[in-house]
Order: structure tokens, then sequence, then C-alpha cells
């Protein structure tokens, strides 16, 4: 016991003889690791996805880590995590119908800015309506909270919100707006791991890969990631020619299909 006992005794005494005998104390302000603020990264195997024409809809598995969290918080589930994938964004026009003297008619329409062409989302809650009291603000952490910004609106009265359901119903039925809420896995630790939805008809460009983290249902920090789709192969092909060569596209459309209307004729021809 004294040979263990006889250094602390030994510094401590080292430490008080320095103060009597003027030396400099030590200085700096003590280091509090759990102040620093948490930090989320993200990453995935690829950062372009590749789509022939027989491609019918994938999972693309997002693997991750938090920082500088506080154990305890930990422990009790305080941490919240939210990845989402977000397509191109485009201009999208909203019609409503109504039935005038029997036929079924646009007669009310609203146009909206920037709407992600396709969303995904995964989180570590179970159940959605549990990201409700989350205090989003401006992050587009689900569905709901996509920022869909009118330009323009045309008919009667104005309901913003019930045109801006049916466009978010319209994109959840056709699977371009999923959620999966509760399939986020922590695998060891800090590290996580994401599985989102890549629909069939996913649109090609940059995609952008969010992740997002809450702490007590407050937003803590974000990291992104661009993630390319692209279509290969003879679909590819046909939807450069589209694109940059119309003109000459639509000619040949025109051509092929007149050419193929004659050798139907001859060959299905009675003599």
């Amino acid at each position: 016991m004294m040979r263990i006992c006889s250094p602390i005794v030994a510094t401590t005494f080292f430490l008080s003889a320095g103060s009597v005998f003027g030396a400099e104390p030590l200085s700096g302000p003590p280091v509090n690791v759990t102040s620093l603020q948490e930090t989320i990264d993200i990453g995935v195997s690829t950062n372009e996805i590749a789509i022939a024409s027989n491609f019918s809809g994938a999972d693309i598995t997002v693997f991750g880590a938090i920082g500088n969290t506080d154990p305890l918080l930990q422990e009790i589930g305080q941490y919240d995590i939210v990845v989402t994938l977000e397509g191109p964004t485009e201009d999208i026009t909203v019609h409503k119908k109504r039935r005038v003297f029997g036929i079924w008619i646009n007669t009310e329409s609203m146009r909206f800015l920037d709407v992600p062409t396709s969303f995904s989302m995964a989180s570590t809650r179970a159940e959605s309506s549990a990201l409700v009291p989350l205090q989003y603000g401006d992050i587009e952490a689900n569905v709901d909270s996509i920022n869909l910004r009118k330009v323009r609106f045309g008919g009667g009265s104005v309901d913003v919100d019930a045109f801006r359901e049916a466009l978010r119903r319209q994109k959840i039925n056709s699977g371009l707006y999923q959620e999966r809420p509760g399939s986020i896995r922590f695998i060891s630790g800090n590290l996580f791991r994401a599985t989102l939805r890549l629909p069939a008809d996913v649109p090609n460009g940059v995609h952008t890969l969010h992740a997002y983290l809450f702490k007590s249902g407050q937003f803590v920090t974000q990291r992104n990631l661009p993630l390319r789709v692209v279509k290969t192969g003879a679909e590819q092909a046909v939807t450069d020619a589209a694109m940059n060569h119309s003109f000459f596209y639509g000619a040949f459309v025109v051509l092929l299909a007149g050419i193929t209307g004659w050798l139907a004729s001859i060959i299905f021809r009675r003599d």
C-alpha cells in the first residue's frame, strides 16, 4: 500500500512546492468532452447508380456514424436519425377536376416550384406519427415537411393545403415518395445503417442524400452527399437523342412508323 500511495503523495508535494517557490501554475480551461457538438457522417459504396432498361427498383444502403454523443442520452434513446434521398427538382402543376354537365374538366390549377421528383426517407423512430413532435423547421425530413411553394393559381377559391395534399398523395400512390420509419438500425456503438428504396421509375440526375441528427427532439446537425442516377445502354441513347436532338429524333420516329406501317400492309395484304 505504501508503494502505491507514495508517488501520489510525492506528486502532490511537488505541485504544492511549485506554488510556494513561485513556479507558474498550469493554465487553460478544463476540457469538457460532453460540451462538444455532436457530429454525423454518412457514406455509400458508390456515388453513381446505373439503371438499365430492365430496372424494377432497388434498395440502397447508407452507412453512417455519429460522434461526440452523450453516453447517457444515447442510452435512453434521445438521439434520432433521419436519412432522406431527394431527387432532382422540377415545377409541377396540379389540376382540380369538376364535373360540368356530366363531363370531368379541369377547373382549377396550382403550380408549385422546385418539387423533388422523388423522395425516400428512413428514420430511427418506429412510427411516422412520432416524427411530428420533432421541430423540423425548414428541414425536409419527411414527406409532410417538404416545402411545396406555389407560384401561380388559376381558378376559383384558393385552397393551397388541398392542392399540396393532392400533390403529396399522387407522389405517394405512384411510389415516388416513400417513408420507412423505424428502418434505421445501429450496428454497434455509434455506427448505424439506413436502407432507402429507389422506385422503378426513379428520375435521372443528381440526387442528394441528407442525414439529420436530432437530440431530444431538437435539430443538431446534418450531412449531405450527392448521388448520381444515370441510365445505361439503348434506353440512355434514346433518352439523349430525344432530349438533345429532338428534331432528328422526331423525324426518325415518324419515318420508322411509316416504314413499319408499309411493311405491315405488305405482310398482311390479302391477294
